[in-house]
């Protein structure tokens, strides 16, 4: 019996293909940014100034429980103006990268709706709430809320192979880059 019989022939045939196409886009989308991002020089020395600033932002500020002086505040201030000055600058310049991964989602996730289109993938151990039930019965027919639907099944495996492949790689931001394009605004200066 060939492969693609002997898959389709299994119970769970369908959640596995989009697992599996899950796990290569992410592949493909994490290759993407190795090649736009993170093998460039200025990435290397942008995110080496964020993990300097990081740690001298750390130990300033352990000291400074015990001392607590208006120069050291300002030296304080400066290092986390330029924590994230250069987060906002690492943000911008993995913005490139994002346009392009985000086409490749977008062809994937169109390829996938059209392959699996009303088609129940998955069955939830759960029954989901309002909002979930919505986007996890996304396409389906029928009024069981525990099928879900490749849409759902695909944006969690997404999300979450992406995430742990970033980790394992070794392309997860920097300590102190938590701040994106869009930081929170410094309640000192308000």
């Amino acid at each position: 019996m060939a492969m693609p019989q002997m898959l389709s022939a299994f119970k769970y045939s369908d959640s596995l293909r989009v697992v599996g196409i899950s796990i290569c886009t992410a592949i493909v989308c994490e290759a993407i940014s190795w090649l736009l991002i993170y093998r460039t020089n200025s990435y290397k020395s942008l995110r080496s100034s964020i993990d300097k600033a990081a740690k001298k932002l750390e130990t300033m500020k352990t000291d400074t429980a015990k001392i607590t002086k208006k120069s050291k505040t300002k030296k304080i201030d400066r290092v986390e103006t330029s924590l994230k000055e250069s987060s906002r600058d690492l943000s911008l310049f993995k913005f490139k990268s994002g346009a392009v991964v985000a086409l490749v989602l977008f062809v994937v996730f169109g390829l996938l709706n059209s392959l699996f289109e009303g088609k129940v993938v998955a069955k939830l151990p759960f029954k989901p709430f309002g909002l979930l039930m919505k986007m996890s019965h996304r396409g389906l027919q029928g009024d069981d809320s525990t099928d879900c639907s490749m849409a759902f099944l695909y944006f969690l495996c997404s999300i979450s192979i992406r995430t742990n492949l970033q980790k394992f790689l070794g392309f997860s931001p920097p300590r102190g880059a938590s701040a994106g394009l869009f930081p929170m605004p410094d309640p000192k200066t308000n």
